[in-house]
């Protein structure tokens, strides 16, 4: 499992990207949203997930609101 911040959203298009802890930025689409909605993701948001290798390359799935 990984632990990262919202980057950067897309709401028109409903994805956005994930920083990784590593500093990596990881893709995400609003489908991959665990328990929460894309209309109510803000940046800077602490987040975690698990990465998929796909043919363009990573992109996080299983996203889900990090505990505080």
């Amino acid at each position: 499992m990984h632990t990262g911040k919202i980057k950067k959203l897309v709401l028109e298009k409903g994805f956005g990207f994930i920083t990784d802890s590593d500093g990596t930025d990881v893709f995400f689409h609003k489908n991959n949203l665990v328990g929460i909605t894309f209309e109510s993701l803000t940046g800077g948001e602490e987040v975690t997930f698990e990465i998929e290798q796909n043919p363009k390359g990573k992109r996080a799935i299983n996203v889900s609101l990090a505990s505080k």
